[in-house]
């Protein structure tokens, strides 16, 4: 079987987490090889409802390896409460199953406290961001001022670095900021929790070249969606990584792998978490209308998620990003209480109609056109045929097909594990 990366083809929150907990099956290792701790993978399965932020799906399958891959943003304190609460709930998460590169950066408690600072600075013109620290912390990897997890092995020389840190980073959060300056004794909780995790770190780079050696099958998950791409999204409304899937082998520690397959997460309808430009978005009794129906709340924030029509302009520039080969279509079932289902086809920027994704800065004067297409008004949450959905539903994913020029292999009409129709 080749090598997988699932990814979303939009804003995020599209579903990849129920993709990957559901293909993990047919996998020996799951990695994660990107972003943080905002994420919000929502799995449910015979174990029960779990939402993930730093863990991989492939976490609740017997016998897959997971590995956090060193592109990924750390947070020690926050992995170790998501492991205990896995545990509480008889989920194993031992050194067997989980694996963490000793090339990851560290999350520090700071890099929490200065987004929360940032974001309270740029008031109306924030970008955001879920308070996690994670752009602070990317923006700290690339001036070369974390901590290497593989540190926690030379405890001398991790003393010294922090020692380093702290005074370089109190300048910042002193003459910045005003805010009160960190003491190592603020980092002895912090210390703690990358002792719990200490076990589980590993060269990751030397296991998956030995796992390729042994004809071992590799999933890829990504964190949130083709327009959060630091390079190819919405900037600045983005993540601060690289979300789309040539960037998998690299997050994961292992560049010499390929990634043959990448399955593209769409949902039928658009969401949205942060700010940013978001074209065709639904406001008032239409917007809660949908929300209420997809129960769209963020997975780690619980905010309200912005929604509107499925955006077949945002969701074709996504898939070209990725190099998807095929889509997994989620949540139709959400849009059977509609007699009609309206669909973005095309922008209007300067009265000038385009089926391709503009330049970011020119999103801000985009008008989506809309289409309408006739909705079944029927039940399909216990569908499991493609032959057995209503026409009208068979038709919306031809539709969808026709214009985003990739196939939709898979059909979500439900979150759990067996809610799904195979074409």
């Amino acid at each position: 079987m080749k090598n997988c990366t699932v990814v979303g083809i939009n804003w995020g929150d599209e579903g990849k987490g129920r993709m990957v907990d559901l293909l993990a099956e047919q996998y020996d290792i799951v990695i994660r090889f990107q972003g943080g701790g905002n994420a919000g993978h929502t799995v449910v399965n015979e174990k029960g409802a779990f939402a993930l932020h730093l863990l991989p799906s492939g976490i609740f399958r017997e016998g897959v390896v997971n590995i956090l891959g060193n592109g990924v943003a750390l947070d020690p304190e926050n992995l170790w409460t998501e492991i205990t609460e896995l545990r509480q709930k008889g989920v194993s998460v031992t050194p067997e199953n989980l694996k963490i590169s000793e090339r990851a950066s560290l999350l520090m408690p700071w890099h929490r406290e200065l987004d929360a600072l940032e974001e309270q600075r740029l008031a109306d013109k924030k970008y955001g961001s879920t308070k996690q620290g994670i752009a602070p912390f990317y923006s700290d990897k690339y001036q070369k001022k974390t901590v290497l997890a593989g540190e926690l092995f030379y405890p001398a020389r991790m003393k010294s670095h922090l020692a380093d840190l702290l005074e370089w980073k109190n300048l910042l959060l002193t003459g910045m900021y005003e805010a009160k300056p960190y003491t190592q004794a603020d980092l002895d909780a912090w210390l703690g929790a990358c002792e719990r995790i200490k076990p589980y770190l590993c060269d990751t780079t030397q296991y998956l070249a030995d796992a390729q050696a042994a004809g071992k099958r590799i999933l890829f998950e990504a964190q949130l969606g083709s327009l959060r791409d630091l390079d190819y999204g919405i900037y600045p409304y983005t993540t601060s990584s690289n979300t789309i899937a040539a960037y998998a082998p690299i997050g994961a520690g292992a560049p010499f792998l390929k990634t043959e397959e990448v399955i593209g997460v769409v949902k039928a309808y658009s969401t949205c978490v942060g700010e940013g430009p978001f074209v065709g978005e639904f406001f008032g009794e239409e917007a809660q209308k949908l929300r209420e129906a997809g129960k769209e709340y963020g997975a780690k924030t619980g905010r309200p998620r912005r929604v509107g029509p499925l955006d077949l302009v945002a969701t074709s520039y996504g898939v070209a990003v990725q190099g998807a080969t095929a889509i997994a279509l989620t949540k139709l079932d959400v849009l059977s209480y509609m007699d009609r289902i309206p669909v973005c086809t095309k922008y209007r920027i300067r009265g000038e109609e385009t089926d391709r994704f503009p330049f970011p800065a020119a999103l801000d004067e985009a008008e989506a056109v809309i289409e309408f297409v006739p909705g079944w008004q029927t039940d399909i949450s216990g569908v499991r045929s493609w032959d057995d959905l209503p026409k009208a539903a068979r038709d919306y994913v031809l539709l969808i097909e026709d214009r985003i020029r990739c196939p939709i292999r898979y059909i979500s009409v439900g979150p759990e594990r067996g809610s799904l129709i195979v074409r």
